[in-house]
Protein backbone atom coordinates (compact mmCIF):
# COMPACT_ATOMS: atom_id res chain seq x y z
CA UNK A 1 0.00 0.00 0.00
CA UNK A 2 2.23 3.33 -1.12
CA UNK A 3 1.00 6.55 -2.45
CA UNK A 4 -2.34 7.79 -3.13
CA UNK A 5 -3.82 4.18 -3.68
CA UNK A 6 -6.12 1.97 -1.50
CA UNK A 7 -5.61 -1.74 -1.10
CA UNK A 8 -7.56 -4.86 -0.59
CA UNK A 9 -5.01 -7.78 0.28
CA UNK A 10 -5.99 -11.08 -1.13
CA UNK A 11 -7.20 -13.60 -4.03
CA UNK A 12 -9.40 -11.66 -5.88
CA UNK A 13 -11.03 -12.62 -9.98
CA UNK A 14 -9.82 -11.08 -12.98
CA UNK A 15 -12.30 -9.71 -15.49
CA UNK A 16 -11.66 -12.70 -17.52
CA UNK A 17 -12.54 -14.94 -15.05
CA UNK A 18 -9.44 -16.18 -14.02
CA UNK A 19 -8.41 -15.62 -10.48
CA UNK A 20 -5.05 -13.22 -9.41
CA UNK A 21 -3.24 -12.74 -6.31
CA UNK A 22 -1.84 -9.58 -4.58
CA UNK A 23 -2.95 -6.10 -4.56
CA UNK A 24 -6.60 -4.86 -6.35
CA UNK A 25 -5.45 -1.09 -6.31
CA UNK A 26 -7.60 1.47 -7.62
CA UNK A 27 -7.95 5.27 -7.36
CA UNK A 28 -9.27 6.17 -4.13
CA UNK A 29 -10.21 9.85 -3.00
CA UNK A 30 -11.35 11.97 -0.11
CA UNK A 31 -15.11 11.36 0.13
CA UNK A 32 -17.84 13.58 1.93
CA UNK A 33 -15.78 16.15 2.13
CA UNK A 34 -19.07 18.77 2.60
CA UNK A 35 -19.63 16.67 5.71
CA UNK A 36 -15.59 17.29 6.91
CA UNK A 37 -16.65 21.09 6.41
CA UNK A 38 -19.76 20.92 8.23
CA UNK A 39 -17.82 18.96 11.35
CA UNK A 40 -15.02 21.47 11.40
CA UNK A 41 -17.25 24.24 11.80
CA UNK A 42 -19.42 22.37 14.08
CA UNK A 43 -16.50 22.34 16.57
CA UNK A 44 -15.68 26.27 15.80
CA UNK A 45 -19.27 26.61 17.27
CA UNK A 46 -19.05 24.49 20.18
CA UNK A 47 -15.73 26.39 21.11
CA UNK A 48 -17.72 30.35 20.68
CA UNK A 49 -20.47 28.57 22.49
CA UNK A 50 -18.48 27.29 25.32
CA UNK A 51 -16.81 30.44 25.61
CA UNK A 52 -20.26 32.37 26.30
CA UNK A 53 -20.35 29.98 29.63
CA UNK A 54 -17.25 30.80 30.57
CA UNK A 55 -17.07 34.81 30.56
CA UNK A 56 -21.14 34.34 31.80
CA UNK A 57 -21.39 31.14 34.04
CA UNK A 58 -20.30 30.44 37.87
CA UNK A 59 -20.60 26.94 39.14
CA UNK A 60 -20.86 28.03 42.60
CA UNK A 61 -24.39 29.02 41.47
CA UNK A 62 -25.59 24.91 40.57
CA UNK A 63 -24.66 24.68 44.88
CA UNK A 64 -24.86 27.52 46.61
CA UNK A 65 -27.73 30.02 46.91
CA UNK A 66 -27.96 33.80 46.69
CA UNK A 67 -28.50 36.40 49.70
CA UNK A 68 -30.34 39.18 49.89
CA UNK A 69 -27.77 41.22 47.74
CA UNK A 70 -27.47 38.96 44.81
CA UNK A 71 -24.00 37.89 46.18
CA UNK A 72 -23.32 33.91 45.81
CA UNK A 73 -22.74 31.95 49.12
CA UNK A 74 -19.35 30.20 49.31
CA UNK A 75 -17.55 33.06 46.28
CA UNK A 76 -15.59 36.06 46.96
CA UNK A 77 -17.18 39.17 45.73
CA UNK A 78 -16.18 42.93 45.89
CA UNK A 79 -17.80 43.97 49.02
CA UNK A 80 -17.95 41.35 50.38
CA UNK A 81 -15.20 37.86 50.83
CA UNK A 82 -18.00 35.39 51.26
CA UNK A 83 -15.61 32.06 50.48
CA UNK A 84 -15.94 30.24 53.65
CA UNK A 85 -19.80 31.04 54.09
CA UNK A 86 -21.72 28.36 52.09
CA UNK A 87 -24.85 28.08 54.00
CA UNK A 88 -27.77 30.17 53.07
CA UNK A 89 -30.17 31.27 56.16
CA UNK A 90 -33.33 32.85 55.56
CA UNK A 91 -33.56 35.48 58.29
CA UNK A 92 -37.10 36.33 58.85
CA UNK A 93 -39.49 32.98 59.68
CA UNK A 94 -42.68 35.27 58.82
CA UNK A 95 -41.69 35.94 55.15
CA UNK A 96 -41.04 32.06 55.09
CA UNK A 97 -44.55 31.41 56.49
CA UNK A 98 -46.43 33.92 54.37
CA UNK A 99 -44.39 32.47 50.85
CA UNK A 100 -45.66 29.04 51.64
CA UNK A 101 -49.68 30.40 52.00
CA UNK A 102 -51.37 29.21 48.61
CA UNK A 103 -52.61 32.80 48.52
CA UNK A 104 -49.77 34.77 49.33
CA UNK A 105 -48.30 37.31 47.88
CA UNK A 106 -44.97 37.24 48.99
CA UNK A 107 -42.70 34.51 47.36
CA UNK A 108 -39.54 32.80 49.54
CA UNK A 109 -36.80 34.08 46.85
CA UNK A 110 -37.84 37.46 47.98
CA UNK A 111 -37.22 36.46 51.86
CA UNK A 112 -34.45 37.93 52.88
CA UNK A 113 -31.60 35.70 53.27
CA UNK A 114 -27.57 35.88 54.41
CA UNK A 115 -24.72 33.29 53.79
CA UNK A 116 -23.37 31.56 57.06
CA UNK A 117 -20.74 29.19 57.97
CA UNK A 118 -23.57 27.18 59.62
CA UNK A 119 -26.48 26.70 60.54
CA UNK A 120 -27.43 28.84 64.01
CA UNK A 121 -29.36 26.83 66.67
CA UNK A 122 -31.66 28.09 69.17
CA UNK A 123 -30.82 28.59 73.29
CA UNK A 124 -32.06 26.03 75.89
CA UNK A 125 -32.05 29.11 78.02
CA UNK A 126 -31.97 32.35 76.21
CA UNK A 127 -32.53 34.08 73.50
CA UNK A 128 -30.08 34.02 70.26
CA UNK A 129 -29.95 35.96 67.66
CA UNK A 130 -28.73 36.55 64.31
CA UNK A 131 -27.97 39.58 62.94
CA UNK A 132 -27.31 40.83 59.21
CA UNK A 133 -23.67 41.95 57.63
CA UNK A 134 -22.02 44.21 59.47
CA UNK A 135 -22.22 47.43 58.04
CA UNK A 136 -22.03 51.38 58.98
CA UNK A 137 -22.40 52.13 62.90
CA UNK A 138 -21.43 48.22 63.45
CA UNK A 139 -17.91 48.32 63.04
CA UNK A 140 -17.04 44.66 63.34
CA UNK A 141 -15.07 42.78 60.75
CA UNK A 142 -16.63 39.65 58.85
CA UNK A 143 -14.35 37.43 60.96
CA UNK A 144 -15.36 39.06 64.18
CA UNK A 145 -18.75 38.64 63.42
CA UNK A 146 -18.96 34.98 62.36
CA UNK A 147 -16.48 34.29 65.82
CA UNK A 148 -19.71 35.98 67.53
CA UNK A 149 -21.61 33.52 65.95
CA UNK A 150 -23.73 36.30 63.79
CA UNK A 151 -24.95 38.16 67.12
CA UNK A 152 -24.10 41.64 67.77
CA UNK A 153 -27.60 42.45 69.18
CA UNK A 154 -25.95 43.99 72.16
CA UNK A 155 -24.18 47.17 69.85
CA UNK A 156 -27.80 48.11 68.38
CA UNK A 157 -29.54 51.61 69.42
CA UNK A 158 -32.94 51.73 70.77
CA UNK A 159 -33.87 51.98 67.16
CA UNK A 160 -32.58 49.33 66.07
CA UNK A 161 -33.43 47.54 68.95
CA UNK A 162 -37.38 48.05 68.13
CA UNK A 163 -36.99 47.23 64.93
CA UNK A 164 -35.38 43.96 65.22
CA UNK A 165 -38.57 43.47 67.57
CA UNK A 166 -40.75 43.95 64.57
CA UNK A 167 -38.83 41.25 62.31
CA UNK A 168 -37.19 44.02 60.44
CA UNK A 169 -33.77 43.48 61.38
CA UNK A 170 -30.83 44.35 61.40
CA UNK A 171 -31.01 41.28 63.64
CA UNK A 172 -33.93 38.36 64.30
CA UNK A 173 -34.72 36.02 66.87
CA UNK A 174 -33.49 32.29 66.35
CA UNK A 175 -36.86 30.95 67.12
CA UNK A 176 -36.65 27.77 65.19
CA UNK A 177 -34.11 24.99 64.71
CA UNK A 178 -31.99 24.29 61.20
CA UNK A 179 -30.34 22.00 59.24
CA UNK A 180 -28.25 21.90 56.63
CA UNK A 181 -30.05 20.60 53.76
CA UNK A 182 -27.86 21.09 50.03
CA UNK A 183 -26.32 23.82 51.69
CA UNK A 184 -29.63 25.47 52.78
CA UNK A 185 -30.57 25.93 56.50
CA UNK A 186 -33.87 24.17 56.12
CA UNK A 187 -36.17 25.19 58.82
CA UNK A 188 -37.88 22.63 61.37
CA UNK A 189 -40.95 23.05 62.46
CA UNK A 190 -40.71 22.71 65.96
CA UNK A 191 -40.08 26.16 67.85
CA UNK A 192 -38.01 26.46 70.55
CA UNK A 193 -40.76 26.99 74.06
CA UNK A 194 -36.96 28.86 75.74
CA UNK A 195 -36.47 31.40 72.92
CA UNK A 196 -40.33 32.13 72.11
CA UNK A 197 -40.83 32.95 75.70
CA UNK A 198 -37.72 35.21 76.21
CA UNK A 199 -39.22 36.67 72.63
CA UNK A 200 -42.73 37.15 73.92
CA UNK A 201 -41.34 39.06 77.18
CA UNK A 202 -39.40 41.47 75.01
CA UNK A 203 -42.41 42.40 73.20
CA UNK A 204 -41.92 40.81 69.88
CA UNK A 205 -44.21 40.94 66.41
CA UNK A 206 -46.16 37.33 67.02
CA UNK A 207 -44.44 34.47 65.04
CA UNK A 208 -46.50 31.81 63.01
CA UNK A 209 -45.01 28.19 64.22
CA UNK A 210 -47.39 26.26 61.26
CA UNK A 211 -45.96 23.32 59.55
CA UNK A 212 -45.66 25.15 56.46
CA UNK A 213 -42.72 27.18 57.62
CA UNK A 214 -40.43 23.57 56.74
CA UNK A 215 -43.01 22.66 53.89
CA UNK A 216 -42.12 26.39 51.96
CA UNK A 217 -38.51 25.80 51.73
CA UNK A 218 -38.55 22.02 51.47
CA UNK A 219 -40.74 22.67 48.51
CA UNK A 220 -38.05 25.04 47.17
CA UNK A 221 -35.23 22.44 47.39
CA UNK A 222 -37.38 19.77 45.96
CA UNK A 223 -38.30 21.65 42.42
CA UNK A 224 -37.35 19.58 39.40
CA UNK A 225 -34.94 23.35 38.54
CA UNK A 226 -33.14 23.45 42.09
CA UNK A 227 -32.70 19.10 41.66
CA UNK A 228 -31.22 19.44 38.13
CA UNK A 229 -28.82 21.87 39.04
CA UNK A 230 -27.83 19.89 42.04
CA UNK A 231 -27.15 16.96 39.92
CA UNK A 232 -24.90 18.99 37.13
CA UNK A 233 -23.42 20.47 40.03
CA UNK A 234 -22.75 16.77 41.04
CA UNK A 235 -21.04 15.64 38.17
CA UNK A 236 -18.97 18.48 38.40
CA UNK A 237 -17.38 17.64 42.35
CA UNK A 238 -17.08 14.21 41.27
CA UNK A 239 -14.64 14.83 38.56
CA UNK A 240 -11.68 12.43 40.77
CA UNK A 241 -14.34 9.57 40.91
CA UNK A 242 -14.92 10.20 37.33
CA UNK A 243 -11.51 9.98 35.99
CA UNK A 244 -10.43 6.86 37.86
CA UNK A 245 -13.72 4.68 37.81
CA UNK A 246 -14.99 6.59 34.75
CA UNK A 247 -11.43 6.73 32.78
CA UNK A 248 -8.12 5.06 34.00
CA UNK A 249 -9.72 1.98 35.66
CA UNK A 250 -12.02 1.03 32.49
CA UNK A 251 -8.74 1.62 30.21
CA UNK A 252 -6.28 -0.72 32.40
CA UNK A 253 -9.12 -3.37 32.80
CA UNK A 254 -9.67 -3.31 28.73
CA UNK A 255 -5.96 -3.70 27.75
CA UNK A 256 -6.00 -6.68 30.67
CA UNK A 257 -8.97 -8.07 28.99
CA UNK A 258 -7.13 -7.88 25.32
CA UNK A 259 -3.62 -9.26 27.00
CA UNK A 260 -6.32 -12.74 28.74
CA UNK A 261 -7.79 -12.91 25.22
CA UNK A 262 -4.33 -14.36 23.91
CA UNK A 263 -3.71 -17.22 26.83
CA UNK A 264 -7.04 -18.25 27.67
CA UNK A 265 -9.51 -17.81 23.95
CA UNK A 266 -11.89 -20.63 25.96
CA UNK A 267 -12.47 -19.71 29.01
CA UNK A 268 -12.74 -15.49 28.47
CA UNK A 269 -16.59 -15.69 27.17
CA UNK A 270 -17.58 -17.02 30.34
CA UNK A 271 -15.34 -14.96 32.39
CA UNK A 272 -16.90 -11.96 30.55
CA UNK A 273 -20.24 -13.01 31.27
CA UNK A 274 -19.56 -14.09 34.67
CA UNK A 275 -18.23 -10.81 35.70
CA UNK A 276 -20.89 -8.85 33.94
CA UNK A 277 -24.00 -10.36 35.40
CA UNK A 278 -21.94 -10.36 39.22
CA UNK A 279 -21.21 -6.33 38.76
CA UNK A 280 -24.51 -5.61 37.85
CA UNK A 281 -25.61 -8.06 41.02
CA UNK A 282 -22.96 -5.41 43.09
CA UNK A 283 -24.53 -2.31 41.82
CA UNK A 284 -28.00 -3.34 42.30
CA UNK A 285 -26.71 -4.09 46.13
CA UNK A 286 -25.50 -0.72 46.05
CA UNK A 287 -28.31 1.16 45.03
CA UNK A 288 -30.69 -1.06 47.67
CA UNK A 289 -28.16 0.22 50.48
CA UNK A 290 -28.28 3.82 49.09
CA UNK A 291 -32.01 3.43 48.97
CA UNK A 292 -31.97 2.50 52.82
CA UNK A 293 -33.94 -0.98 51.98
CA UNK A 294 -30.94 -2.66 53.45
CA UNK A 295 -28.67 -1.21 56.25
CA UNK A 296 -29.06 2.39 57.64
CA UNK A 297 -26.65 4.24 54.90
CA UNK A 298 -29.66 5.47 53.05
CA UNK A 299 -29.28 8.82 50.98
CA UNK A 300 -30.00 11.69 52.79
CA UNK A 301 -30.55 15.48 52.00
CA UNK A 302 -29.05 16.73 55.28
CA UNK A 303 -25.15 17.66 54.87
CA UNK A 304 -23.00 17.12 57.79
CA UNK A 305 -23.41 15.90 61.66
CA UNK A 306 -27.56 16.28 62.74
CA UNK A 307 -30.10 15.31 65.25
CA UNK A 308 -30.65 11.66 64.57
CA UNK A 309 -34.34 12.78 65.18
CA UNK A 310 -34.54 15.05 62.37
CA UNK A 311 -35.85 13.32 59.07
CA UNK A 312 -36.02 15.80 55.82
CA UNK A 313 -37.59 14.30 52.56
CA UNK A 314 -35.37 14.67 49.36
CA UNK A 315 -36.29 14.01 45.88
CA UNK A 316 -32.99 12.56 45.27
CA UNK A 317 -34.10 9.60 47.24
CA UNK A 318 -37.07 8.85 45.85
CA UNK A 319 -35.00 8.59 42.18
CA UNK A 320 -32.54 6.12 43.93
CA UNK A 321 -34.92 3.72 44.96
CA UNK A 322 -36.29 4.15 40.96
CA UNK A 323 -33.13 3.26 39.93
CA UNK A 324 -32.90 0.36 42.29
CA UNK A 325 -36.24 -1.24 40.90
CA UNK A 326 -34.52 -0.76 37.27
CA UNK A 327 -31.40 -2.59 38.07
CA UNK A 328 -33.18 -5.44 40.00
CA UNK A 329 -35.05 -5.72 36.32
CA UNK A 330 -31.91 -5.36 34.26
CA UNK A 331 -29.79 -7.97 36.49
CA UNK A 332 -32.70 -10.55 36.43
CA UNK A 333 -33.45 -10.17 32.65
CA UNK A 334 -29.30 -10.22 31.95
CA UNK A 335 -28.73 -13.41 34.16
CA UNK A 336 -31.92 -14.94 32.52
CA UNK A 337 -30.63 -14.00 29.11
CA UNK A 338 -26.94 -15.39 30.02
CA UNK A 339 -28.33 -19.13 30.69
CA UNK A 340 -30.89 -18.88 27.57
CA UNK A 341 -27.56 -17.99 24.65
CA UNK A 342 -25.42 -20.72 26.31
CA UNK A 343 -25.23 -22.29 23.05
CA UNK A 344 -24.28 -18.62 21.65
CA UNK A 345 -21.00 -18.24 24.40
CA UNK A 346 -20.05 -21.83 22.76
CA UNK A 347 -19.72 -20.36 19.33
CA UNK A 348 -18.28 -16.84 20.60
CA UNK A 349 -15.17 -18.99 21.47
CA UNK A 350 -14.73 -19.74 18.23
CA UNK A 351 -14.89 -16.61 17.18
CA UNK A 352 -12.49 -15.26 20.04
CA UNK A 353 -9.62 -17.59 18.56
CA UNK A 354 -9.84 -15.66 15.31
CA UNK A 355 -9.40 -12.63 17.71
CA UNK A 356 -6.47 -13.69 19.55
CA UNK A 357 -5.26 -14.38 16.78
CA UNK A 358 -5.48 -11.20 15.33
CA UNK A 359 -4.17 -9.60 18.20
CA UNK A 360 -0.90 -12.25 18.37
CA UNK A 361 -0.66 -10.88 14.81
CA UNK A 362 -1.02 -7.12 14.98
CA UNK A 363 0.11 -6.19 18.43
CA UNK A 364 -0.54 -2.66 18.14
CA UNK A 365 -4.33 -2.98 18.42
CA UNK A 366 -3.40 -3.63 21.94
CA UNK A 367 -2.29 -0.07 22.67
CA UNK A 368 -4.14 1.84 19.79
CA UNK A 369 -7.18 2.01 22.41
CA UNK A 370 -5.73 4.48 24.26
CA UNK A 371 -5.32 6.82 21.64
CA UNK A 372 -8.94 7.63 20.73
CA UNK A 373 -9.36 6.98 25.07
CA UNK A 374 -7.20 9.69 25.19
CA UNK A 375 -8.58 12.04 22.89
CA UNK A 376 -12.31 11.57 24.55
CA UNK A 377 -10.87 12.29 27.88
CA UNK A 378 -9.50 15.50 27.16
CA UNK A 379 -12.49 15.94 25.16
CA UNK A 380 -15.15 15.36 27.72
CA UNK A 381 -12.66 17.48 30.34
CA UNK A 382 -13.07 20.44 28.07
CA UNK A 383 -16.79 19.29 27.70
CA UNK A 384 -18.04 19.19 30.98
CA UNK A 385 -16.19 22.00 32.26
CA UNK A 386 -18.13 24.27 29.58
CA UNK A 387 -21.61 22.40 30.27
CA UNK A 388 -20.99 23.56 34.27
CA UNK A 389 -20.23 27.01 32.62
CA UNK A 390 -23.41 26.72 30.81
CA UNK A 391 -26.02 25.64 33.64
CA UNK A 392 -25.10 28.39 35.37
CA UNK A 393 -24.68 31.28 32.94
CA UNK A 394 -27.90 32.94 34.11
CA UNK A 395 -28.08 36.73 34.89
CA UNK A 396 -28.13 37.43 38.51
CA UNK A 397 -31.56 40.19 39.14
CA UNK A 398 -33.70 41.79 40.91
CA UNK A 399 -37.01 40.31 41.40
CA UNK A 400 -40.23 42.59 41.40
CA UNK A 401 -42.28 41.93 44.69
CA UNK A 402 -44.85 43.99 47.08
CA UNK A 403 -41.68 45.92 48.77
CA UNK A 404 -43.85 46.23 52.22
CA UNK A 405 -43.62 42.47 52.82
CA UNK A 406 -40.00 43.36 52.76
CA UNK A 407 -38.87 46.31 54.66
CA UNK A 408 -35.81 45.72 56.63
CA UNK A 409 -33.11 47.87 58.79
CA UNK A 410 -30.15 49.29 56.38
CA UNK A 411 -27.17 50.09 58.52
CA UNK A 412 -25.58 52.58 56.20
CA UNK A 413 -28.61 54.47 55.58
CA UNK A 414 -29.82 54.09 59.53
CA UNK A 415 -33.35 53.11 59.02
CA UNK A 416 -35.94 50.93 57.75
CA UNK A 417 -35.55 50.63 54.48
CA UNK A 418 -38.68 49.96 52.05
CA UNK A 419 -37.32 50.59 48.35
CA UNK A 420 -35.62 47.68 46.42
CA UNK A 421 -35.70 45.25 48.76
CA UNK A 422 -36.75 42.13 46.99
CA UNK A 423 -34.72 39.28 46.71
CA UNK A 424 -32.62 37.68 43.74
CA UNK A 425 -32.67 35.22 41.24
CA UNK A 426 -30.81 33.55 38.58
CA UNK A 427 -32.76 33.78 35.04
CA UNK A 428 -32.46 31.94 32.00
CA UNK A 429 -32.91 33.57 29.00
CA UNK A 430 -33.68 31.72 25.36
CA UNK A 431 -30.61 31.77 24.18
CA UNK A 432 -28.95 30.02 26.60
CA UNK A 433 -31.65 26.92 26.96
CA UNK A 434 -31.04 26.67 22.88
CA UNK A 435 -26.70 27.01 23.74
CA UNK A 436 -27.36 24.25 26.77
CA UNK A 437 -29.34 21.82 24.13
CA UNK A 438 -26.40 22.76 21.58
CA UNK A 439 -23.74 21.74 23.84
CA UNK A 440 -25.49 18.17 24.58
CA UNK A 441 -25.73 17.46 21.11
CA UNK A 442 -22.21 17.96 20.12
CA UNK A 443 -21.14 15.99 23.10
CA UNK A 444 -23.10 13.25 21.48
CA UNK A 445 -22.09 13.87 18.06
CA UNK A 446 -18.31 14.33 18.83
CA UNK A 447 -18.75 10.71 20.86
CA UNK A 448 -19.86 9.39 18.12
CA UNK A 449 -17.11 10.10 15.34
CA UNK A 450 -14.57 9.16 17.65
CA UNK A 451 -15.98 5.91 18.53
CA UNK A 452 -17.04 5.62 14.41
CA UNK A 453 -12.93 6.40 14.35
CA UNK A 454 -11.78 3.83 16.05
CA UNK A 455 -14.15 1.14 14.54
CA UNK A 456 -12.79 2.07 11.00
CA UNK A 457 -9.04 2.18 12.02
CA UNK A 458 -9.50 -1.21 13.54
CA UNK A 459 -11.54 -2.68 10.39
CA UNK A 460 -8.94 -1.54 8.41
CA UNK A 461 -6.44 -2.67 10.63
CA UNK A 462 -7.56 -6.28 11.14
CA UNK A 463 -8.40 -6.62 7.08
CA UNK A 464 -4.76 -5.87 6.53
CA UNK A 465 -4.26 -9.61 8.60
CA UNK A 466 -7.57 -11.15 7.40
CA UNK A 467 -7.69 -11.17 3.91
CA UNK A 468 -3.44 -11.88 3.46
CA UNK A 469 -2.55 -14.48 1.48
CA UNK A 470 -1.49 -17.89 3.65
CA UNK A 471 0.42 -16.98 6.66
CA UNK A 472 0.33 -13.66 7.77
CA UNK A 473 4.40 -14.00 8.01
CA UNK A 474 4.42 -15.12 4.78
CA UNK A 475 2.64 -11.76 3.32
CA UNK A 476 5.04 -9.15 2.38
CA UNK A 477 2.22 -6.65 1.50
CA UNK A 478 0.98 -6.74 5.23
CA UNK A 479 1.99 -3.59 6.10
CA UNK A 480 5.12 -2.85 8.83
CA UNK A 481 2.59 -1.20 11.29
CA UNK A 482 -1.08 -1.58 10.14
CA UNK A 483 -2.53 0.01 12.65
CA UNK A 484 -1.44 3.26 11.50
CA UNK A 485 -1.51 2.36 8.14
CA UNK A 486 -5.20 2.34 8.77
CA UNK A 487 -5.25 5.65 10.51
CA UNK A 488 -3.33 7.30 7.76
CA UNK A 489 -6.01 5.72 5.41
CA UNK A 490 -8.90 7.00 7.82
CA UNK A 491 -7.20 10.73 7.86
CA UNK A 492 -6.58 10.73 4.06
CA UNK A 493 -9.69 9.51 2.67
CA UNK A 494 -12.73 8.71 5.30
CA UNK A 495 -13.24 11.09 7.56
CA UNK A 496 -16.22 13.37 5.84
CA UNK A 497 -17.73 9.79 5.80
CA UNK A 498 -17.22 9.15 9.52
CA UNK A 499 -18.26 12.79 10.26
CA UNK A 500 -21.66 11.84 8.05
CA UNK A 501 -22.64 8.59 9.58
CA UNK A 502 -21.79 9.59 12.97
CA UNK A 503 -24.23 12.86 12.30
CA UNK A 504 -26.99 10.92 10.91
CA UNK A 505 -26.87 8.55 14.30
CA UNK A 506 -26.57 11.65 16.53
CA UNK A 507 -29.63 13.23 14.82
CA UNK A 508 -31.66 10.10 15.13
CA UNK A 509 -30.57 8.90 18.27
CA UNK A 510 -31.61 12.68 19.37
CA UNK A 511 -35.19 12.60 17.42
CA UNK A 512 -35.52 9.20 19.22
CA UNK A 513 -34.91 10.97 22.59
CA UNK A 514 -37.00 13.75 22.16
CA UNK A 515 -40.24 11.56 21.07
CA UNK A 516 -39.79 9.37 23.93
CA UNK A 517 -39.84 11.94 26.60
CA UNK A 518 -42.93 13.74 24.73
CA UNK A 519 -44.46 10.10 24.63
CA UNK A 520 -43.95 10.05 28.83
CA UNK A 521 -44.93 13.49 29.12
CA UNK A 522 -48.27 12.98 27.13
CA UNK A 523 -49.16 9.77 28.85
Amino acid sequence: MRGPLGAVIGRYTSSDGSEKDGIIKHNRKCRDITFLIIFIAFWVSMIVNSSFGFNQGNPLRLTYGLDYEGNVCGSKHRHRDLTKLELRYWLNPNQVYESGLKDGEHKLANARTICLLDCPAPSDDTLNWVCDYPDGEIRLKMSDWVDRNYDYFEFLTPEMRNSSLQLQGPCYPIIFPSVNVYWSCQYIARASNSSLRHWQQMGGVSIEEDMIIDKSIRRSLNSRASVLKRYVADIGKSWPVLIVCGGLAPLFLSIVWLLLIRHFVAAMPWITVVLFNMLLVSVTIFYYLKAGWIGNDAVTPIIGEHDPYFHVYGRELTHVRGVAILMTFISVVAILTSIAIIRRILMATSVLKVAAKVIGEVQALIIFPAIPYAMLAIFYMFWLSAALHLFSSGQVVQNNCNNTNCCAYDLVLKKVNCDRCCGYSIRYTPHITIAIFFHLFGCYWATQFFVASSATVIAGSVASYYWAQGEEAASPEIPFLPVFASMKRLARYNLGSVALGSLVVSFVESVRFILEAIRRRTK
